[in-house]
């Protein structure tokens, strides 16, 4: 698919709000939902951009930055990997091709996140400087330089795939064996399993246990549309919720810490 100026325009801008937001996170524009969906609606392939945002927002989502441990470079891997599936202009058919390349791709911006933090060190010490001046002003300043370069760590290459020709992005996808592009897929699909279950790791506790027991039975429910279990999601919200305002107002000795345990215990 070959993109207009305006649209390659578009792109570049929200590679750069995502890169920026991979700092910032105000807006989400990093988020892979956010930026694949952004990507997809300004190149007119709004519903491929929805499907792989979502796909990967479910990798990304057991993603965090641990002390000093980074998580992989979700906006990096979200603006590429988007660029290349519409460039690539195989459709719904090469989704799992763009989940498998988002992985190395999230690495690849670990290195560049280094790069960009390392330039980063002498405006600190510039910061510094002009504090000892009482400068707020060139502090401010500086401070926008220092977040401009990570947006400019994802919009540089972000421009860079946009500049390639179509026909050889889809080329090259194209002359990919079948093996490689079936074990692609595979071990995306498995990435955002591992993804998943590192939420469920995190969250999961014995009062949450039964909430996802019966997510996970009604959504092999195939009659069920995405709606309805979203509906069905934030009733079981609200009666979560409502149970755990109950728990937590009881003030009976029997009180457990756990909410449903109070409630439970009542009876």
């Amino acid at each position: 698919m070959t993109l207009s100026i305006f649209a390659i325009v578009l792109v570049i801008i929200i590679a750069f709000l995502a890169g920026m937001e991979g700092i910032l996170d105000q807006f989400q524009f990093h988020q892979p939902l956010v930026a694949c969906s952004l990507i997809g609606l300004v190149t007119g392939n709004l519903e491929l951009g929805v499907m792989l945002g979502g796909f990967l927002q479910m990798m990304a989502m057991g993603w965090a930055n641990i002390g000093a441990a980074v998580a992989p470079d979700a906006a990096l891997a979200s603006v590429a990997s988007a660029i290349i599936l519409i460039l690539g202009g195989q459709g719904k058919e090469g989704i799992g091709t763009a989940i498998a390349i988002a992985t190395p791709l999230a690495a690849a911006g670990l290195f560049l996140t280094m790069i960009v933090r390392t330039l980063a060190v002498p405006l600190v010490h510039m910061m510094d400087a002009a504090a000892a001046k009482g400068n707020i002003r060139k502090i401010e300043f500086l401070q926008v330089v220092g977040i401009c370069m990570q947006g400019l760590r994802i919009a540089i290459p972000a421009a860079a795939l946009l500049f390639i020709p179509a026909q050889t992005v889809r080329d090259a996808l194209e002359s990919m064996p079948t093996w490689l592009t079936r074990g692609m897929e595979i071990g995306g699909g498995m990435v955002v399993a591992v993804g998943y279950a590192m939420v469920i790791n995190m969250m999961a506790n014995k009062e949450v246990w039964p909430f996802f027991i019966i997510g996970f039975v009604v959504a092999a429910i195939s009659q069920l549309t995405l709606i309805a279990l979203g509906a069905l999601g934030i009733a079981l919200a609200i009666i979560y919720l409502n149970l755990t305002e109950r728990g937590g107002s009881s003030n009976g000795s029997n009180n457990t810490g756990d909410p449903l345990d109070d409630i439970l215990n009542d009876y």
